[in-house]
């Protein structure tokens, strides 16, 4: 009998065969903490007799949600975790280096066939690499800082099948948000979503991204990308030496099988206030907005923010629209910068901020007051998810928020 990916992951970090089901102590090549969960997760590590972290050169630390410091308290949690890192002697990018998934590929911290955990839902981004990570909780990240083990049920996988050439302002968000729609919130609940087929291979390293990122939105533990040499290329010269061949066998056994075609999709929305309530664009087209986002470890990417230049070309955007836009960390805002697309957006009158989440949480700045329509390249709209929990926050593509933008209501962009 053949095995996943997955299977083959943990099989080979465990030193023996496994098959999807069965409950194992694997070994993590990687652990992420930020300024919300990383506290937490010290304090468990501490109360769990901890004294000195597995490995610090496998622990990676940064803040992004709070940055900088919106509040007294989180000026504090920043300061205790700056003293943790320099007692345990860890590499702290404190707020230097922008969203933490984003700076953990682009600096190679995920390599196909490692187990990465973070502590942060989307830490399935990583899958996009080839390597098999998931988000966890403050004390399970409290355990695996002291032993560098975590217990996992090893899940099963649902292959995603996807063929097919995307249109012109079509995009990978409009696929996963499609994808999304139809398996639902809870449809791979501690699942792996395999993604593959002619158009996953096809895909840059953004748009998997994009792809895996989402992945938890229906529930899954994960979401990966069979490496190939997209991956290498990507992978060359960030530390990770010699990606490892990693793939499904053939005769694999897979929960279920899903298959989708691009060549007709249309843009997608995500309505509140649910990630899974997706329609076409056109269902939506003239709800006006308030508040235009773009940016996220979901589309915060150069790809991103030159899709979404692209389609504002020479246009201002709509004063009764505050833009804002994130670039997703700091080595992507220099690509941007040194392409003119910030300038780009700066002209066209939107607010471009550091590298951080910003509004993706609603805890730190571009909040929405009571009532406020919120239109976000983010991947949660969940009540409150930006603000007022009386609010609405709708979800779609980098090109579909810029030509919203500028008309002040949700557009189609092929008609722009």
């Amino acid at each position: 009998m053949g095995a996943t990916i997955v299977e083959k992951i943990f099989s080979s970090r465990c030193g023996k065969a496994v098959a999807a089901g069965e409950v194992v102590m694997a070994p993590i090549d990687r652990a992420m903490i930020h300024d919300i969960t990383g506290p937490l997760a010290i304090e468990k590590f501490k109360e769990m007799g901890g004294r000195k972290v597995f490995d610090r050169n496998r622990v990676v630390m940064l803040f992004d949600h709070q940055i900088p410091a919106d509040s007294i308290e989180a000026a504090q949690n920043h300061v205790f975790m700056r003293k943790f890192a320099e007692e345990q002697g860890i590499f702290n990018r404190d707020l230097r280096e922008g969203v933490c998934h984003q700076v953990v590929v682009e600096e190679g911290l995920a390599a196909p066939g490692e187990i990465v955990v973070g502590a942060d839902s989307h830490t399935c981004m990583y899958g996009a690499t080839g390597a098999f990570a998931t988000g966890i909780g403050s004390t399970d990240m409290g355990f695996a800082l002291k032993f560098g083990a975590l217990y996992f049920r090893v899940p099963d996988s649902i292959r995603i099948e996807v063929e097919g050439t995307f249109p012109r302002r079509v995009s990978p968000k409009d696929l996963i948000l499609a994808i999304t729609g139809d398996i639902g919130a809870d449809g791979a609940t501690y699942q792996t979503l395999e993604f593959t087929g002619n158009t996953v291979q096809n895909m840059d390293m953004a748009g998997r991204m994009t792809c895996c990122n989402m992945a938890i939105e229906m529930g899954a533990k994960a979401g990966i990308v069979p490496p190939d040499t997209v991956t290498r290329s990507y992978l060359a010269g960030r530390g990770v030496i010699a990606p490892l061949e990693i793939a499904s066998d053939p005769d694999a056994t897979y929960a279920e099988f899903k298959d989708y075609n691009v060549s007709t999709l249309e843009p997608q929305v995500a309505v509140p206030h649910n990630v899974d309530n997706v329609v076409p664009v056109g269902e939506v087209a003239g709800t006006p907005i308030d508040q235009v986002f773009i940016g996220s470890c979901t589309n915060g990417r150069f790809e991103d923010l030159a899709a979404a230049a692209e389609v504002a070309g020479t246009e201002t955007f709509d004063p009764k629209v505050r833009v804002i836009v994130i670039p997703a960390s700091r080595k992507e805002y220099l690509k941007a910068l040194k392409a003119g697309t910030i300038e780009r957006f700066v002209n066209a009158g939107a607010l471009v901020e550091a590298p951080c989440c910003g509004p993706c949480m609603g805890g730190a700045f571009g909040l929405l007051a009571p009532g406020e329509v919120s239109l976000s390249t983010s991947n949660r709209n969940f009540k409150g998810r930006q603000g007022s929990a009386e609010a609405k926050v709708y979800l779609c593509s980098p090109a579909t928020a810029a030509a919203s933008a500028i008309y002040g209501v949700i557009t189609d962009p092929r008609g722009v």
